[in-house]
């Protein structure tokens, strides 16, 4: 196991798709085991593959104390009625915290280590954590879902900070 380094906006791996986990070998067990190593930090919530450089669907969280991950997490549901609008931040946008709004439940649906099928779901920092992941997994940052106004706002503090 080992802490990565976390990949920051402008790295093109961060805009790229992730790939489907085919094969879970030797080499992916290692990945799981890195992403949860590498989110067990304070202040860190969820943690996706291509953030440490894997373009593989895979991400991990620590919410509440509790850590997990899942292998080619697909988002399946979540609130169309109810929605969250609190500061997101991310691991790969350091420092910046933005209004962002969100879902206030999600459920996202994929496969452990053994293969075997597994479901994810929860509301509040939670449910923002798996559509923030799953975002990742698709090639996208928070900054992306930010209004108009808030993204500028945004894109000229990362200038600023890089």
């Amino acid at each position: 196991m080992a802490m990565r380094d976390i990949r920051i906006v402008g790295d093109p791996v961060l805009r790229t798709p992730c790939a489907e986990i085919t094969t879970i070998d030797a080499r992916v067990k290692s990945l799981v085991e890195d992403l949860l190593e590498t989110v067990d930090a304070d202040g860190r919530a969820g943690l996706a593959a291509n953030q440490i450089g894997v373009s593989l669907r895979a991400f991990s969280w620590n919410i509440d104390d509790k850590l997990g991950y899942v292998l080619n997490p697909r988002l399946v549901a979540k609130s169309e009625d109810e929605y969250q609008d609190d500061e997101e931040g991310c691991l790969s946008v350091p420092g910046l915290w933005f209004p962002t709004e969100r879902a206030w439940y999600a459920r996202v649906e994929g496969i452990d280590l053994d293969g075997k099928p597994v479901v994810v779901e929860g509301d509040g920092l939670m449910g923002r954590c798996l559509q923030h992941e799953c975002d990742h997994l698709d090639g996208m940052l928070y900054i992306d879902r930010l209004d108009r106004a808030t993204r500028k706002k945004a894109m000229r503090a990362i200038r600023e900070t890089l």
